[in-house]
């Protein structure tokens, strides 16, 4: 194909080289604008494959501006730059680019950049296409079923959750009957679960009586076409005692977007995505609502025939009251608890990546759960018969990272006695998961961006390249931007990578699910130390929602499993005080936030209180009044402590 290419540059010099470039490689280029505006005519000619975009342009609009257009329109673009500061890759990355140079640049970088910008532009298209020619063919299903018209919104909700973000979903005829409410809302309150809300359930999150009801009803602004709205913006866009703004103050929402579909006859039914995150909403979601508008007016009318139930089925969706603190995995998601909307974006993701073969980037913190992510994703494809490679990227000496990866040849280097197989050849026809992708040397970082790129590896000292199928999942706790511009970090290998990426929130930006975490954690290590689970004391859950926690849910499980250890099973678990305010406040004070500090600290206090109870027994384990029985736990799993936490005889004697 003789891909179409716009050039937006303002220098001369820069946009000269760029068009020979081009030419000589073989793409078309339509036309070089040295501005917004000029840019703009161009695109009302015709619409390129790829534009090559520089930040700062002539004129009052700059290229972050042009760019917005373009991500709209799905165009693909690049950006070129004399600036890759932290600030520019910032601003910039908010636009969601397909690729960034820095000026100056070699011609085999542009070309490498421009290649992964088509290739990430392409595979994001053709999933897209595919994802939605299953939603048509499920809303279809829905639509046709021999089912009440709550059961269809609530299946059509679980439908939308991928392609539109939402917390609160629902529908409703237009114009309202100000004697009548009939819409019918769904709240997300898990992975899969919806709690159903409509007049009853509004009037008693509201306290609002039936009078003040209608009232709001009444001030309703009924919208004609597809719209957004921030919560953000100046009275909301809408009359301050309207539904509308009852319901982004009781339910907590940053933003909504309407969709409304015509019935005829001056009816129409509105579809309502309401948010907690303020401006998540886009011109692409309301393009993407018009491409499937067909489906949802098929279903619409069936919305139109709809008569409120007095109450809700017994059977129907799951309540908040009900999944509260319910330590409960969801499908294809093992050990991951927690109903934060952060989290579930975070899974609905990974939910549609899963089915594909495009790389993922997980990023987060350390701590945060980005392996148990990268084990769903696999578990969740059809790769999830093939074999899951976890390689620490961090942990391996930086001599061995080649041969550990691609493998090597006999004799290769010194102590290669025989062929190896490296972790890629390992994972084939399956996922290999590198974590702390960020840590890789660069000259290896170089070799990986080969393996993205034609598939294949090379055995250190090897002299043909090996063909490979694996998926790869990479993840990092570091800000590869920064890497970047710092220059420790390959930027075409992070575009390359950066296909799908996943952000995973720290456990501080969704406390709501540490309860849940914690009681799990406590059932689980009561079970394993043969312990009685009696409850987490009130001051315990006072402490852990107080707490900071720099080490994310790894840190939790560390510290309830001490609290496990320290308990003497017949009292509910609590933070001892030299666990909570020696450790803590010690690490407050001398500046300690990073997990492994902290763990340090706390793996400290643990051995200390086990030596202590091993100097009262004068050495005995086991038996009556042996140093297992005062602990409460198993001989055998004191063992493993002592020898985890490297307790020697003379520490106790």
């Amino acid at each position: 194909m003789n891909k179409k290419l716009l050039i937006v540059e303002d220098e001369f010099v820069v946009a000269n080289d760029l068009l020979l470039i081009l030419t000589k490689a073989g793409y078309n280029v339509i036309g070089i604008a040295v501005s917004v505006e000029e840019a703009d005519t161009y695109l009302q000619q015709q619409t390129p494959d790829l534009v090559i975009l520089d930040i700062r342009l002539n004129g009052k609009r700059s290229g972050i501006a042009l760019a917005r257009k373009l991500k709209d329109d799905n165009i693909a673009f690049i950006y070129v730059s004399a600036n890759s500061n932290q600030k520019v890759l910032e601003e910039a990355k908010t636009t969601e680019p397909y690729g960034f140079l820095v000026k100056p640049f070699r011609e085999k970088d542009l070309l490498i950049t421009l290649d992964i910008a088509w290739y990430r532009h392409t595979h994001s298209l053709e999933s897209k296409l595919r994802n939605e020619e299953r939603l048509q063919r499920l809303l279809t299903e829905i639509t046709n079923e021999e089912s009440d018209i709550q059961l269809k919104l609530l299946k059509l909700a679980g439908a939308m959750q991928s392609f539109i973000p939402f917390d609160f979903m629902a529908t409703g005829v237009r114009p309202l009957n100000g004697e009548r409410f009939t819409d019918i809302g769904y709240l997300r309150v898990g992975f899969d679960e919806h709690q159903h809300i409509g007049e009853k359930e509004l009037l008693t999150m509201t306290g609002l009586n039936n009078r003040s009801f209608y009232a709001a009803i009444e001030n309703c602004h009924t919208d004609n076409n597809g719209n957004i709205y921030n919560n953000e913006t100046p009275n909301g866009n809408f009359h301050n005692n309207s539904l509308q703004r009852i319901l982004l103050d009781c339910l907590r929402m940053g933003s909504y977007l309407v969709f409304p579909v015509s019935l005829g006859y001056g009816l129409s039914v509105h579809y309502f995505f309401y948010s907690r995150q303020s401006g998540i909403y886009s011109k692409n979601h309301l393009t993407f609502l018009n491409r499937i508008k067909q489906c949802l007016t098929d279903l619409a009318e069936k919305v139109i025939y709809y008569e409120t139930s007095s109450s809700v089925e017994k059977d129907g969706p799951v309540s908040p009251d009900k999944k509260q603190n319910k330590a409960e995995f969801y499908p294809g998601f093992k050990s991951i608890i927690g109903n934060h909307h952060l989290l579930l974006a975070a899974l609905d993701l990974a939910t549609q990546v899963a089915p594909y073969n495009t790389s993922v980037l997980i990023l987060g913190e350390s701590g945060t759960g980005k392996e148990k992510i990268a084990q769903s994703i696999h578990e969740l494809s059809a790769r999830k018969k093939g074999p899951f490679i976890k390689v620490n990227c961090a942990a391996i000496p930086e001599t061995l990272v080649e041969s550990e990866l691609f493998g090597h040849e006999k004799g290769a280097f010194t102590g290669a006695i025989e062929k190896r197989r490296g972790k890629f050849e390992q994972a084939e026809g399956g996922t290999i998961f590198l974590d702390e992708v960020g840590e890789l040397p660069l000259v290896i970082q170089t070799k990986l961006l080969r393996v993205l790129q034609e598939r294949e590896i090379e055995y250190v000292g090897g002299r043909s390249p090996v063909k490979v199928n694996v998926r790869i999942v990479a993840a990092t706790n570091r800000n590869l931007e920064e890497e970047v511009a710092e220059g420790r970090f390959r930027l075409d290998l992070y575009y390359r990578l950066n296909v799908f990426p996943i952000t995973l929130p720290p456990l501080r930006e969704r406390k709501t699910d540490i309860e849940a975490l914690t009681l799990f954690f406590g059932k689980r290590f009561c079970k394993e130390f043969n312990k009685p689970f009696n409850g987490i004391s009130d001051s315990m859950i006072q402490k852990i929602y107080a707490y900071n926690w720099p080490g994310n849910i790894r840190e939790l499980e560390n510290v309830v499993e001490q609290s496990v250890v320290l308990n003497d099973g017949r009292s509910k678990l609590q933070l001892m005080r030299d666990l909570s305010s020696q450790a803590f406040s010690f690490a407050r004070k001398t500046g300690i936030n990073t997990f492994d500090e902290v763990k340090h600290i706390q793996q400290e206090t643990e051995r200390e209180y086990i030596t202590s109870i091993l100097k009262k027994t004068k050495g005995r384990i086991r038996g009556v009044n042996g140093a297992a029985e005062l602990l409460n736990i198993k001989p055998t799993t004191l063992e493993s402590k002592i020898t985890r936490l490297n307790i020697k005889k003379q520490d106790f004697d």
